[in-house]
């Protein structure tokens, strides 16, 4: 007999459809899988036998062939094992294969029979639901993943049991509705609590107002790491579309099990500087995103930026521009998501103190290979940097109380608003995403301002990078003051925010 039975493959965080057919006929007693399959893959003939043989299903001596179509994607995971199981089964006719034709199927099984969950459950599932189909069979434990797929009758099984009883129209899907409110996590750390640094939270408010790079530099104990903390509390929320996307990444990492239903904040990663560039990028022998993808529509803080690896650093540079990365290997192209606002945070020497020179202790030739750390190119691509000065004593003792974070968030909001109103015609919808082409349309300067700008061209060494960004963040300025026109004044604090290049970085190539 024939069967055939559909699932899926994780390709990036999207899904694939793969079809499992199985053909059971007289001759040697061959349990045969072909279809350019993984050895995980392969591996699973030997599972799916015993198990079946353990959970009382006895198959007679025949030729069984399990093929994976297409033939030309690479097979690779555990979740084909409950597929393969199902083919199996209805091919000996232990399930009518009219039923099997309604369900997707994904799942791993071991040797007793007991299905164990898989990554990646909620991109498959939504894709099932795309190719017109209702009902989905997966393990127990990714039934509340699965759910979140509207109008996708799930049926969550524990065993193969379980599962020839659904497939023979004896069991009930599974029903969950999940409560956004619930899947709060705790409290958001507020901005109010940060004592002083008025200057640093302007810097903070105008680089998520238009979704800008933002870099800080000062000593120990000025308090980077408090702020960078501070700024998800400031990120508008996440709109449904970006819920999904973004879910469908922590599913395919297995990190959505806990979340107990779709993401509802927007990710802040914070990686230790010994991550390697495959932990950053994404990859492994099954490609997995790496950091950069998990921060997609939140926020990459980098601490101690100069302690990571060069080659990782370099890493960012490309998805820092095209807000995605591509991952080649042998058998196929990878591309993950990267829309991410990178916030960094460094020392500007080895000791920390420069350059305070009663405080510093390092040499000229000790500072120059630390900052060296961080390369032009990389630096070009921040389009806000900051000096964190040391906390003055009289700020810690201030009684008044600092700005909420919500207030913040509430400025910010309507500044995306009038950015979103702007370029609703355009498929960008930030300052920040302005293309190169279109710089001059969206951020017009008068003659008198042109000058001026050149002058400071020259004087300060830009590249035409770094110009384009100040534009941008000049832009973003004039959007948070409801200006049409960009003023002069939005100039310069869009300069004063590449200033600290010609103090700490100058003369590097």
């Amino acid at each position: 007999m024939y069967s055939i039975v559909s699932t899926a493959i994780i390709h990036g965080i999207q899904s694939v459809p793969i079809s499992v057919e199985a053909d059971v006929s007289d001759g040697l007693p061959v349990f045969e899988m072909v279809g350019f399959l993984a050895s995980e893959v392969q591996e699973a003939k030997e599972r799916v036998r015993t198990a079946l043989k353990n959970c009382g299903f006895a198959l007679p001596p025949k030729h069984i062939t399990i093929n994976f179509t297409p033939a030309n994607i690479r097979k690779s995971g555990s979740g084909f094992d409950l597929p393969v199981a199902v083919a199996v089964l209805t091919a000996f006719g232990y399930i009518r294969q009219e039923m099997v034709r309604e369900y997707f199927v994904a799942g791993e099984v071991g040797l007793n029979g007991k299905v164990q969950p898989v990554n990646g459950i909620l991109p498959m599932v939504a894709e099932a639901k795309e190719r017109g189909m209702k009902k989905c069979m997966v393990p127990w434990k990714n039934a509340g993943e699965a759910a979140l797929v509207s109008d996708m009758q799930v049926f969550a099984v524990k065993n193969l049991a379980d599962a020839v009883n659904i497939l023979n129209g004896n069991g009930e899907y599974f029903d969950t509705p999940y409560n956004i409110e619930e899947m709060q996590t705790g409290r958001i750390l507020d901005f109010a609590d940060v004592s002083g640094q008025v200057l640093v939270k302007r810097a903070c408010e105008t680089a998520v107002s238009g979704m800008h790079n933002l870099l800080f530099v000062g000593p120990p104990g000025a308090g980077k790491t408090m702020i960078a903390e501070r700024i998800p509390g400031i990120l508008p929320s996440l709109n449904t579309k970006e819920r999904m996307e973004l879910s469908k990444i922590y599913s395919v990492c297995g990190l959505l099990e806990h979340k107990r239903g779709l993401m509802q904040e927007r990710p802040f990663r914070a990686p230790h500087h010994t991550i390697t560039p495959q932990g950053l990028a994404g990859g492994g022998a099954v490609p997995k995103p790496g950091e950069i993808s998990l921060a997609h529509k939140g926020i990459l803080f980098l601490d101690e930026l100069t302690e990571f690896q060069r080659e990782t650093l370099e890493i960012l540079r490309q998805p820092m521009e095209e807000k995605k990365i591509c991952i080649a290997r042998l058998n196929a192209s990878y591309e993950y998501p990267a829309d991410f606002m990178l916030v960094a945070a460094m020392n500007p020497c080895k000791c920390g103190y420069y350059p305070d020179m009663q405080r510093c202790t390092c040499t000229s030739a000790a500072i120059d290979r630390y900052l060296r750390k961080v390369s032009r190119p990389l630096l070009d691509r921040i389009d806000i940097c900051v000096e964190v000065p040391q906390v003055r004593f009289r700020d810690l003792y201030n009684t008044g109380k600092s700005e909420k974070s919500e207030e913040i968030r509430a400025r910010v909001v309507r500044t995306q608003e009038i950015q979103k109103m702007r370029y609703r015609g355009e498929n960008f919808c930030f300052n920040s995403h302005i293309p190169s082409s279109r710089i001059f349309e969206y951020c017009k300067l008068d003659k008198k301002q042109e000058i001026y700008m050149e002058q400071m061209y020259d004087k300060l060494n830009l590249t035409a990078r770094t110009y384009h960004k100040i534009l941008r963040v000049a832009r973003t300025l004039a959007d948070m003051d409801e200006s049409e026109q960009i003023k002069m004044s939005h100039l310069n604090e869009a300069l004063c925010y590449r200033n600290i290049d010609k103090k700490f970085w100058e003369g590097m190539d």
